[in-house]
């Protein structure tokens, strides 16, 4: 059986997990424009664990997904003691680029603001994204220009990690994905301007790259592309692949967050690599 066909059967599965997944905290709901989907859900431990803010945009394609959808993630990150910023913005194909990234920005800064009048240390965020997620926040920590643009501060971050990231478009992609960007991009637009690997910058933020190679839906190459051009601007970057045999990428970008830490390697890894930022 072939990855793609996997990936579109895994979802059963997935969603027998999504309902039994456990609900320990009641998110803040903060919006931070007027659209109903800028907003973001912000998490608080019963006991904070850790003194690392995870920052984290949902995937979905561009076209689907929103915090609240994704309340699992906010819910175990907490469970381990992270305090967690679940992060939303406009979707396509309503929406076009780059409305998707300037939401990642103006929900940044109003997260860090929102956090600051909790009195809450802000200096260690770790940014994360699975799949259109990870395009987008890879954009946001490794891109000044759109920052400049944007007036992002991200000063206080001290880690990134991607999941699934389509980081490079100079790939090959499954139809899947080619019909996806057709959605996310207007027809003339340049989509130079939303490719990761061409906008990434020198920067001191390390990076964790969470990739399968039997995906089914995003080339394994996206990531590699996004590595290469790491390091050779000077960027620390480790691509993690993932071993668990449930590793298509619904599974590894976000079913991981419904499994135990002992029972998944991907989620281990990202929890590890965190901890010893």
């Amino acid at each position: 059986m072939n990855d793609s066909m996997r990936e579109n059967l895994s979802y059963f599965g997935l969603y027998m997990k999504l309902f039994k997944a456990k609900k320990n905290v009641v998110p803040e709901h903060i919006s931070f424009g007027e659209d109903k989907e800028q907003y973001f859900l912000y998490y608080e431990p019963e006991k904070v664990i850790s003194d690392k803010i995870f920052l984290w945009v949902h995937g979905g394609g561009w076209n689907a997904g929103s915090p609240k959808f994704f309340d699992f993630v906010g819910q175990a990150m907490a469970g381990f003691g992270y305090r967690v910023i679940s992060l939303g913005y406009r979707l396509s194909p309503k929406n076009k680029y780059p409305c998707q990234i300037e939401d990642v920005c103006m929900g940044y800064n109003a997260a860090i603001k929102y956090l600051q009048s909790k009195n809450i240390d802000i200096s260690k965020i770790v940014v994360s994204g699975p799949s259109a997620g990870a395009h987008l926040t890879s954009i946001l920590v490794y891109n000044e220009s759109i920052r400049e643009r944007m007036n992002v501060d991200i000063s206080n971050v001290i880690g990134y990690v991607g999941v699934g990231g389509p980081y490079s478009f100079k790939v090959k992609h499954t139809l899947a994905i080619n019909m996806l960007l057709n959605q996310l991009f207007a027809k003339d637009f340049n989509r130079d301007e939303g490719d990761p690997c061409l906008l990434m910058n020198k920067s001191e933020i390390p990076m964790l790259l969470i990739q399968s190679e039997h995906d089914g839906l995003i080339n394994y190459s996206c990531a590699e592309d996004f590595k290469k051009n790491a390091l050779l601007l000077g960027n620390k970057c480790e691509l993690y692949s993932v071993e668990d045999k449930k590793n298509t990428h619904s599974w590894y970008t976000a079913g991981m967050f419904l499994e135990k830490r002992e029972e998944n390697k991907a989620l281990n890894k990202l929890l590890s690599w965190m901890e010893n930022l």
